[in-house]
């Protein structure tokens, strides 16, 4: 199986991000999915997308993307979070055929 390359981003790529990482990693472990994790800032993620394959993040999207971008928020705040999961792993299943 294919290895998924995730990019994880919140403003400042350190704070809100590490928590996104950690229940992302944890989520495709227990779905027995092979994935690189990259933690970035937001500002990045356009210059960083053509290199990876979904890009999961805690603020507001700059523009379009060309690879499935989700929002997390549901992870810091719990509401909805059950639904997040769903969203990456549809994504990640689409991917990797």
């Amino acid at each position: 199986m294919a290895k998924l390359k995730v990019l994880v981003a919140c403003g400042a790529g350190i704070a809100t991000s590490t928590v996104v990482m950690k229940r992302v990693e944890d989520l495709f472990k227990s779905n027995n999915i092979d994935v690189d994790i990259i933690q970035i800032k937001i500002a990045e993620a356009k210059a960083r997308e053509a290199d990876a394959d979904m890009l999961i993040t805690t603020t507001l999207l700059p523009g379009e993307f060309s690879i499935p971008a989700i929002k997390a928020m549901g992870y810091l705040t719990g509401i909805n979070a059950d639904k997040v999961d769903e969203q990456v792993l549809e994504a990640a299943r689409s991917i990797l055929g």
